[in-house]
């Protein structure tokens, strides 16, 4: 819990740091729905996963890979995390 906490500390401080004041709310709550849709599609799967499966490994190794996979799509969006210009 304390990793994922450390992450999103680091997630939010990184939009602050990277657009400009009157957009971080925006990107902010963009974020936050695409993690809502993230979390309705997973609960989803997660009932599939075990169905199938009858253990909760599979949802414990994809849960862990998320954060590899966030960081690199960060890295992939914005390679060298510099400020957003917004006209």
């Amino acid at each position: 819990m304390a990793a994922h906490q450390g992450f999103s500390a680091n997630l939010f401080t990184t939009t602050s740091d990277m657009f400009p004041r009157a957009a971080v709310g925006s990107v902010v709550g963009i974020g936050g729905a695409m993690g809502a849709l993230g979390i309705a599609l997973m609960q989803k799967l997660a009932g599939y996963v075990v169905q199938a499966t009858g253990s909760y490994s599979v949802l414990f190794m994809i849960s862990a890979s998320m954060y590899l996979l966030a960081v690199g799509v960060i890295h992939l969006f914005a390679p060298r995390l510099e400020q957003a210009q917004l006209d």
